[in-house]
């Protein structure tokens, strides 16, 4: 997410606009794109405050209320794949992407490495005894 405009730079923006000039000229004067000052004077008109809207998804997302779920059903079960999990999930109601199910594991710290780090495959000419 980008950051938001100072308010000092808001309140001159929104004055100058309530001077009498338009949104486009605004924008070329404070360079500034022309959407910036739209938005601005709408917010100025909705909430009479030029304080910045809060940024990103205002919930837990759609598996949120699923975690409790997915932990019992990892420990009943931990060879499931993620793919697996979607199609139970939604089963459930909650239809998903199995990269938005490998996160949710990620956050539960449940990720599954396939081999463990002293026990990957070796090509067969790599071997250190032969």
């Amino acid at each position: 997410m980008g950051k938001s405009h100072p308010i000092a730079l808001r309140e001159r923006v929104v004055a100058f606009v309530e001077e009498g000039h338009g949104h486009r000229e605004a924008a070329r004067h404070f360079r500034v794109s022309p959407r910036f000052v739209n938005d601005l004077v709408i917010l100025k008109r909705e909430t009479g405050s030029l304080l910045p809207r809060r940024q990103g998804h205002l919930g837990g997302g759609k598996l949120s209320a699923q975690h409790a779920w997915v932990g019992e059903r990892l420990a009943q079960n931990g060879e499931l794949t993620l793919d697996e999990l979607c199609v139970e999930l939604c089963g459930r109601g909650v239809i998903v992407h199995r990269s938005s199910v490998g996160r949710l594991l990620h956050r539960l710290g449940l990720s599954h490495k396939k081999k463990p780090a002293g026990r990957r495959a070796v090509a067969p000419g790599d071997r250190a005894g032969a």
